[in-house]
């Protein structure tokens, strides 16, 4: 048996985290430009910060087969919290998506991002691949239970996550181009009976993307903000503490969903290439633990977390630049806010479990 470095002892995958670091940095940066120049907004931030990091190394001290035990019993415990969800819950901004337990309120529907893919990656590491039909048919029921639930609270973002957490270990399964096909042509025919089971509100959302200048101080004023406020960056931008759009507030939501687009503005081109390169390199880093991972629930589990990283980024910069109707996903590790931090931080946490628990045999 090799010696094991350090990273190895402590589980932790250096790369990994550096690349999560700056990126955390870059966000506390930005959010107290966003954020009105208020330390308190940037205090609160690390505190959330610091616990989503305790919680990653907590996590990466776990052995895969423990993770893959626990994967069952998180998601039949996850599709019960979404029920008393819709008995219980507590209702915000128009929707039911909260258990508050007196202490603090909780989001179920995080938990799922985590489970659902930690499920689907249990129930197909034992069986060969690709797999077959019966088998993707039975993934996708344990995907589309929960986002239902999800989307019923209503929270079509986070359900939409969701189902790409899953999709996503199904589609490193290897599953076929045929039955892709199939379930696109399934999904685009169902499409209008998805149109009418919407909310009023969100159909503003898709017909506000497609035409956001057709209610420019209405459903589209923060598409029409958000571009204003990249255009104006220019590829130098105009320097930290120096946008225009964020600090005379016309843009909304500016250290959350729209944080994106205070960045572009203070930085331009210049620094949304520097920001996609610790992106790449945190996306490239998960992607190589996932091949050399030991086994096949390693393989799939590590590739799903790492393209649903992936899928947050691409949604969140869709939305901000008028490419994507607004479903409200923060820019991962970057804008403000603890739940969506902790659950991603948990994420990279079993990716660092997978790599770092590996065997190293000498022959």
């Amino acid at each position: 048996m090799e010696e094991q470095s350090l990273g190895q002892r402590l589980h932790i995958d250096f790369p990994l985290f550096f690349g999560i670091l700056v990126l955390c940095i870059v966000g506390l940066v930005v959010i107290y430009s966003a954020g009105g120049q208020d330390m308190n907004l940037v205090y609160r931030q690390a505190v959330k910060l610091l616990i989503a990091l305790v919680g990653m190394v907590i996590v990466a001290q776990l052995p895969p087969a423990e993770i893959a035990r626990w994967s069952f019993g998180l998601y039949l415990f996850g599709i019960v919290l979404l029920i008393l969800v819709i008995f219980y819950g507590d209702v915000g901004k128009g929707a039911q998506r909260w258990l508050d337990l007196k202490i603090f309120r909780f989001q179920p529907s995080e938990l799922m991002k985590l489970s659902v893919p930690m499920m689907v990656a249990f129930y197909l590491a034992d069986k060969s691949l690709p797999p077959r039909f019966t088998r993707v048919l039975a993934a996708c029921v344990l995907i589309t239970i929960p986002v239902l639930l999800i989307a019923k609270q209503p929270d079509l973002g986070t359900a939409l996550l969701v189902a790409t957490a899953g999709f996503s270990v199904l589609f490193i399964a290897g599953i076929s181009w045929r039955l892709l096909t199939i379930m696109g042509g399934l999904g685009a025919a169902c499409a209008p009976i998805l149109w009418y089971l919407m909310h009023d509100y969100q159909k503003r959302r898709v017909l506000t993307f497609l035409n956001p200048e057709n209610d420019p101080l209405g459903a589209g004023y923060h598409t029409i903000q958000s571009k204003i406020a990249i255009g104006s960056g220019g590829f130098y931008g105009k320097g930290w503490l120096n946008g225009t759009q964020s600090h005379l507030e016309f843009l909304p939501e500016r250290s959350t969903d729209f944080i994106f687009a205070v960045f572009c503005e203070e930085f331009g081109m210049l620094g949304v290439l520097f920001l996609l390169c610790i992106y790449l390199f945190i996306i490239s880093r998960g992607l190589y633990i996932a091949i050399n991972a030991q086994d096949t629930f390693g393989q799939l589990l590590a590739s799903g977390l790492t393209l649903t990283f992936f899928v947050y980024i691409f949604v969140n910069m869709g939305m901000v630049t008028g490419q994507l109707p607004v479903v409200g996903v923060p820019l991962p590790l970057v804008s403000h806010g603890g739940t969506s931090m902790v659950t991603l931080m948990i994420g990279f946490g079993i990716i660092m479990a997978i790599h770092t628990h590996r065997r190293f045999l000498s022959f």
